[in-house]
């Protein structure tokens, strides 16, 4: 089968209701329909002063300091201004795994139309990629589905102008418990992904997965509509300061 590369892609991040203690996460974003703005290098100071005022301001004298050296050490060449805009000033994260990775099933085969084991590969790619960033939250796959943490699975096409839609869980500390990503073969007009194209849209679901949002950068993995086929300096810089700072509300 003739497969045909889907440029941009169109992305998007779900949301569900799990369990009782467990919050979901916003609604999602796929019908961004705005011009694709111009690459940006960093947040402007207005933006982090502002966003790390509401941080500052519900923690004790200790903790802000700590805070604001975070701050003041990583916050250039990020987007975590616009996670925060996109939250309501708040964040989510998984808590720290440093030897205890997730376990991450994606699911081997698949009667869905046009279906290739190349899939599989391209999204464990993606995950390695990820990995490759060195977060205190890494991936490892496992076979059987009843032991993941994470489930990867396919569907033929989304109605809505997406081709991916990850699904998130949190606690009453704003921990990520447990989440699922589903990928579609097919764009919603019925034009195959590409195998290059799969794995950018398993990289930008996977930013999700580790409580990242969208980012008006055009060219990160993390934009609501993805052009490039890799992690960005920004991508992997906004990963590592969310993972340095506390999660949860910050006003």
């Amino acid at each position: 089968m003739k497969r045909v590369a889907i440029l941009p892609l169109s992305l998007a991040l779900g949301s569900i209701l799990l369990g009782a203690v467990r919050k979901p996460i916003f609604g999602s974003n796929s019908n961004y329909t705005g011009p694709v703005p111009l690459h940006h290098s960093g947040i402007s100071n207005g933006t982090i002063a502002r966003a790390f005022a509401f941080i500052l301001s519900n923690r004790p004298d200790d903790s802000a300091m700590a805070v604001r050296r975070e701050l003041l050490e990583h916050e250039a060449g990020t987007y975590i201004g616009d996670i925060l805009r996109e939250r309501d000033s708040s964040l989510a994260r998984w808590p720290n795994r440093d030897g205890n990775p997730l376990a991450v099933w994606i699911e081997p085969t698949s009667d869905v139309a046009d279906f290739s084991t190349e899939y599989v590969q391209r999204v464990r790619d993606a995950f390695e990629e990820w990995n490759a960033v060195n977060l205190p939250v890494q991936f490892t796959f496992v076979d059987d589905s009843a032991s993941a943490d994470v489930h990867v699975s396919w569907i033929d096409h989304f109605d809505e102008p997406i081709s991916g839609r990850t699904k998130w869980a949190r606690d009453d500390d704003w921990m990520i418990t447990d989440a699922n990503i589903v990928l579609a073969l097919h764009h919603s007009q019925g034009d195959q992904l590409d195998d290059d194209s799969m794995e950018a849209m398993a990289l930008h679901e996977i930013g999700h997965l580790i409580g990242l949002d969208h980012t008006t950068d055009s060219l990160s993995i993390m934009a609501p509509r993805v052009r490039i086929r890799q992690l960005s300096d920004a991508d992997r810089a906004t990963a590592r300061l969310l993972y340095a700072l506390p999660p949860g509300p910050k006003k």
